[in-house]
């Protein structure tokens, strides 16, 4: 049994911790010491069988992929990036097809990034079920025994539960309204549709292309034109944008007459909005889920977290408010399914806080902005130990560097040299440079941008360790 991670999603509603360059899968949001996407992938341990996992990820998520495996000791994944996000019939066509390379029957273990489960052992419970009818052709999705009427998932009707057997499927049913909801709820017969999956490669395959030929053609040509940079696998950029954007069950489960639904009741949520992510975490006698620096007063049923300072409520009643470095967000839980309209709004009027945060991850490091004005800017520098920037030059700023801590290997034009903590050099504008940590700690530094024209897409790059090409950020 093969797993695969389908981690291409934005995460939209959890703006503002959730940012397109750094999206929720790869956030600790329920658990600080891990994120989802780690959760996602230790939950799998202890299952009967199971091979090394194979990941879809976005092409510019995919240091952020390989670095929060080797954290956690996953180290033969194979990695498939998405040149842009098509949904996920597309992304796990190239996995079924990419899979078959193994084997031509492998059973593949389909599951979203940023999920949380409760309760893994009635997960690794729910996949034994469905295993011996996904084996037999079958195309088993998972749906969770729903607690209460939500208006924020899709249901599955089934013809009839029997237990954890896997069940014959009715009907997919779009997001229902409260009335409707209650009555699902109140019949027994009704599932949410997590979109997990297990079935066999070759059998996706072939429904995809009875039902949705023009995915699995794109999806061939690009896997055939594939090409292999680093550790990571790329699909074929022309070909993949081809593909229809559709998911999973729209392209093939509605209309397949050979699905069938496996029960899973083990506190599950797909985190999909602020008051989601509230629900799955333990709240206060006051109903509040709080998280970082916070003082509350006369506040209940609310989600407060603070990023970066101090957050103080009074008299706050079903309230969510997020703080981070560069945004604040306030809204009524009512509201949380809407974060998105703000975000899209941030994006017509042109504005980089829904795309990064002010601390920006590299494969190098991380670089975080600490003051901007008329012709200058101040950035704050860490380089992981062994870790090395691009060779590189800026046309249009020059830059300060001042060392903090650790040491700096400093090339500039045909020199090199070393700095120490509270030494510093100059880069004059069009200076060929890079900058390497030979040491075994983090180096930090202080940068200080000149010039007339700041961004992040002034640069020429003649040589990176990290397959970037010449003019893409960082």
């Amino acid at each position: 049994m093969i797993p695969v991670i389908l981690s291409g999603g934005s995460g939209t509603r959890l703006w503002p911790l959730s940012r397109e360059l750094y999206p929720k899968q790869f956030l600790p949001l329920q658990d600080k010491s891990i994120s989802l996407f780690q959760s996602t992938l230790k939950r799998l341990e202890g299952l009967a069988e199971i091979e090394a996992p194979l990941v879809v990820a976005n092409a510019e998520h995919r240091f952020l992929a390989a670095e929060q495996m080797r954290k956690i000791g996953v180290d033969d994944a194979s990695i498939l990036l998405e040149p842009e996000g098509r949904n996920t019939a597309p992304a796990l066509a190239a996995a079924a097809l990419h899979a078959q390379a193994r084997d031509s029957e492998s059973l593949l273990l389909v599951l979203p990034a940023d999920h949380v489960i409760g309760h893994t052992d009635k997960f690794h419970e729910a996949v034994h079920a469905g295993q011996a009818a996904a084996l037999a052709g079958k195309l088993i999705t998972f749906g969770i025994v729903p607690q209460s009427p939500e208006t924020g998932y899709g249901y599955i009707q089934t013809k009839g539960l029997d237990g954890d057997k896997p069940a014959d499927i009715s009907a997919f049913v779009e997001k229902p309204d409260a009335e409707k909801a209650a009555e699902f709820l109140a019949s027994g017969q009704y599932l949410w549709n997590s979109g997990m999956f297990l079935l066999r490669a070759d059998r996706y395959l072939e429904e995809l292309d009875r039902y949705a030929p023009e995915v699995l053609a794109a999806v061939k040509t690009s896997i055939a034109n594939a090409q292999r940079d680093l550790d990571f696998i790329r699909l074929d950029a022309e070909a993949f944008r081809k593909s229809p954007s559709i998911s999973i069950d729209y392209a093939v489960m509605e209309h397949t007459r050979d699905a069938a639904v496996v029960p899973l009741d083990a506190e599950w949520s797909d985190v999909g909005s602020w008051s989601a992510l509230a629900a799955a975490t333990a709240a206060d006698d006051k109903g509040n889920v709080l998280s970082g620096d916070t003082l509350i007063e006369d506040t209940e049923r609310s989600l407060i977290r603070a990023e970066s300072r101090l957050v103080a409520t009074l008299g706050l009643r079903d309230h969510i408010v997020i703080e981070t470095s560069d945004a604040v967000l306030v809204a009524h839980t009512d509201r949380a399914q809407d974060v998105k309209r703000l975000v899209n709004r941030l994006r017509e009027a042109g504005r980089t806080e829904p795309l990064i945060h002010k601390r920006v991850n590299r494969p190098w490091g991380w670089y975080e902005g600490m003051v901007e004005g008329d012709r200058f800017q101040v950035k704050r520098i860490c380089v992981k130990p062994g870790a090395s920037l691009s060779l590189q030059k800026h046309h249009h700023r020059a830059e300060h560097w001042i060392v903090v801590r650790g040491t700096a290997e400093v090339t500039r034009d045909d020199e090199q040299f070393l700095l120490s903590e509270d030494q510093s050099t100059y880069i004059p504008i069009g200076t060929r440079h890079r900058l390497t940590n030979p040491g075994s700690i983090p180096l930090e530094l202080i940068e200080v941008q000149t010039g007339s024209y700041l961004g992040e897409d002034d640069i020429v790059r003649y040589e990176d360790n990290y397959g970037r090409d010449k003019t893409q950020p960082g």
